[in-house]
């Protein structure tokens, strides 16, 4: 007699409204029964950016827990799993399809979703709070990322962190965003033995908000289509620099992931002036695969 046990899980693509861009993510609905190290084996076989796995809360005011992994690790927080496992959750029933606002408990800590219901739902996130971490040198980050330091804007590249520590390094143009790479060599230029995993996030300016792409080697992602979890800390860093407007109520857009064929709109809100009051980051998700696993 068998003991295996199967568990169903859904495939969407999360920051788009069309079904094969934007950053796919896989969310088991149902995780109860699926240990710690059975996830990470998943999100291995699966080998998207992240899998999302949805159990019971801990917390009273939190309607589920979710758990997040890459294809290498855990991670606290993170923007696309949580906006797509938001959708999930209201498109099965889980959370009252009518729900206007909800929270999500995760490593970091509760994170309050706000949905604004309309042909499909736009499902914002607010950023948990961002801490600020120490400054690059231009030269050196230019190098890393096979560029000439002209390539770089003046102000010094950054860590900061809303869970996932996040170096935000601007560019002087959408060619120089789409030129930067990030080999291990590059890597290893860039980090320190005393930094934690870096997610290396590269943007210029735009008229819209921000054209950007995110490497994440040590994540085991080469290159993000969509980083909820940095939108909010570039926005932060885009506002300390003048690089975008400061004021309550400023809405924008980040367009990431266009040069891999998956491009994603992360929106950005900012409430208070700097985002005193907290920064949103949102985006629609368009469904595309369902499939069940058996262990």
């Amino acid at each position: 007699m068998s003991d295996s046990r199967s568990w169903r899980y859904r495939v969407v693509d999360v920051f788009t409204e069309e079904a094969l861009q934007g950053n796919a993510l896989a969310v088991f609905p149902d995780a109860v029964g699926i240990n710690e190290a059975a996830m990470q084996k998943i999100a291995r076989e699966l080998n998207l950016s992240e899998t999302v796995f949805v159990l019971p809360p801990t917390r009273t005011d939190c309607v589920v827990s979710l758990r997040i992994f890459t294809p290498t690790r855990e991670l606290p927080f993170a923007g696309h799993p949580t906006v797509g496992a938001s959708f999930v959750l209201l498109d099965l029933g889980l959370v009252e399809a009518t729900a206007e606002r909800f929270v999500l408990e995760e490593g970091v800590g509760p994170v309050p979703i706000r949905i604004v219901h309309g042909d499909r739902p736009l499902i914002w996130l607010r950023t948990p709070p961002i801490a600020a971490g120490r400054t690059f040198d231009r030269n050196v980050c230019a190098r890393a990322l096979g560029l000439d330091a002209a390539d770089l804007l003046e102000p010094a590249p950054q860590m900061l962190s809303a869970g996932n520590p996040t170096l935000l390094i601007p560019l002087r143009d959408k060619r120089a965003v789409d030129r930067a790479r990030l080999d291990t060599g590059g890597y290893s230029l860039i980090k320190q033995d005393s930094d934690p995993a870096l997610c290396v996030f590269v943007f210029t300016p735009t008229a819209e908000g921000a054209y950007s792409r995110m490497f994440a080697p040590e994540y085991g992602v080469q290159e993000d289509p969509a980083t909820g979890s940095s939108t909010g800390p570039l926005a932060a860093y885009m506002m300390k620099h003048d690089l975008v407007s400061a004021k309550h109520g400023t809405r924008f857009f980040s367009e990431q992931g266009t040069l891999m064929g998956r491009r994603s709109i992360l929106y950005v809100e900012i409430h208070g002036d700097h985002g005193a009051e907290g920064i949103d980051v949102g985006g629609y998700v368009s469904p595309f695969a369902e499939g069940t696993i058996t262990l």
